[in-house]
């Protein structure tokens, strides 16, 4: 946090966040800016989007990530999100009930079922997609060429940490997090 607020927290404002903050581990101010920065890259999306097309953003992820990579299984996407399987599976039914996606059975592999975009699911990835670019092209234009490098090796190695299993499958990250009165 800047100098300048924490003098004006200082200077009359609440002392119980200015001891969160002087108390609080950087990685948790670091972790708290991350969350910040997913909120407001979201905000685009449901201002402009949501409202005039009449889809959550989940469903508009689903959307965008089924019109990238036809074909993919429900579990996939969850997977290339690391959305949980219950919120893939209710965006899904969403865009497949208002028409969007089409669910089909995989010939190959009678339990898969492919996700693919129907006509008007077509027409929103259309329309949505460039509004993707220009949100991602905004966020990094400020960045010189290797600080985006960074950043997506920064975010990788970050992705990497949070899918971590042990030798059973079991998540590092929910086992190395889990509350102290639980463990």
């Amino acid at each position: 946090m800047a100098d300048t607020d924490r003098e004006s927290l200082r200077d009359g404002a609440d002392s119980t966040a200015l001891e969160a903050m002087e108390t609080s581990s950087p990685h948790a101010e670091i972790l708290h800016r991350l969350l910040k920065l997913s909120n407001r890259l979201m905000t685009p999306f449901s201002v402009n989007l949501e409202h005039q097309y009449k889809i959550s953003i989940n469903e508009f992820r689903m959307l965008m990530l089924i019109g990238r990579y036809p074909h993919s299984a429900s579990h996939e996407l969850a997977e290339r999100t690391g959305v949980n399987a219950m919120s893939v599976s209710r965006a899904v039914a969403a865009l497949e009930k208002h028409g969007r996606v089409k669910v089909e059975r995989d010939k190959t592999n009678r339990r898969r079922k492919r996700l693919t975009l129907t006509e008007e699911g077509e027409r929103l990835y259309t329309i949505m997609r460039p509004q993707t670019e220009r949100v991602a092209d905004y966020l990094l234009s400020d960045l010189k060429p290797h600080e985006v490098a960074m950043f997506d090796h920064i975010l990788s190695t970050l992705i990497t940490t949070l899918e971590a299993t042990d030798a059973q499958g079991q998540s590092l990250f929910l086992e190395r997090t889990r509350p102290a009165d639980e463990a």
